[in-house]
């Protein structure tokens, strides 16, 4: 497990850095943290560390978007919080994406843990005090 320190949200930018470098290895990122604690901030980060081309914003009602770098990478963005079922994850044809080799940065993956492959990172954030935020990646651990 490896620990970043506790930042300001103003300071996103620089937590997300370390995340990539933390997590560069695997392509499935799992974001997890209460309502609010900033799972999409940081996905929004990450994306303009990777040079995302397009607006990222949260696919809460869409479950997944697709983002391009001006590398020409995608990246897919889910979030399974409205999903009732693993099921409804697999009818929109979730494992394709995760099998896809492009990174996938999946909020609330509680939801589709059965649809999970066994090799991910997971990347938790938290409110601390002072309204900083603190955030832990440890590897393919039980979510």
């Amino acid at each position: 497990m490896y620990s970043i320190t506790p930042f300001e949200l103003e300071d996103i930018t620089s937590a997300a850095r370390e995340v990539i470098a933390l997590c560069k290895e695997d392509s499935i990122w799992l974001l997890e943290g209460e309502m609010g604690a900033g799972k999409t901030t940081l996905v929004k980060a990450i994306g303009k560390v990777l040079g995302v081309v397009n607006t990222i914003q949260s696919p809460t009602f869409s479950i997944v978007n697709q983002y391009l770098t001006s590398a020409g990478d995608t990246i897919y963005h889910f979030d399974c919080y409205r999903l009732k079922s693993a099921v409804e994850a697999f009818d929109i044809g979730v494992e394709e994406y995760l099998d896809s080799g492009a990174l996938c940065l999946i909020e609330w993956p509680d939801k589709i843990a059965d649809l999970l492959p066994a090799r991910f990172k997971k990347i938790t954030i938290k409110e601390v005090a002072n309204g900083k935020r603190a955030i832990t990646v440890t590897d393919n651990v039980d979510i």
